[in-house]
């Protein structure tokens, strides 16, 4: 990855969601997860939906997932945005309802489809410690 990073608005990171947002550094997404019943929580939350427990711990996945949908879009909302980029909905294969908002990148957006398999790979932005989660192509396909 080159070392000029792309022009962002960054999340604010609380003790919350800073799983989320520094497991990049160890090139790891992590998500929330029910110790009690095993589901996955996306966004960051006290309380399981499924089992209603608080017992919550933090747990990294395989980073595999798939495209649900996508757009790709061409204009510049606002100044630094390089276009055209590629904004999807993926699915983590550990659980189905588990999905992310992201940037396909790492291809010609021309070429993204839906059901293409993809990995993370994460985009440092490193005097902010926060580390954005970014899908590429998974020329391996599924494990």
């Amino acid at each position: 990855m080159s070392t000029e990073v792309p022009f962002r608005i960054l999340p604010r990171v609380g003790k919350r969601n800073e799983h989320y947002w520094h497991g990049g550094r160890d090139g790891e997404l992590r998500f929330q997860r029910c110790a009690d019943c095993g589901y996955y929580l996306h966004p960051p939350t006290v309380l399981c939906p499924l089992c209603h427990s608080k017992n919550i711990v933090i747990e990294a996945v395989s980073g595999k997932a798939e495209i649900l949908t996508f757009t790709i879009n061409y204009q510049p909302w606002m100044p630094g945005l390089e276009v055209p980029f590629v904004l999807a909905v993926v699915r983590c294969l550990e659980q189905d309802d588990l999905r992310i908002t992201t940037n396909i990148v790492g291809c010609d957006p021309e070429e993204v489809k839906i059901g293409m398999p993809v990995k993370v790979i994460f985009e440092a932005h490193e005097d902010e410690e926060v580390w954005i989660p970014l899908f590429t192509p998974d020329e391996s396909g599924r494990p």
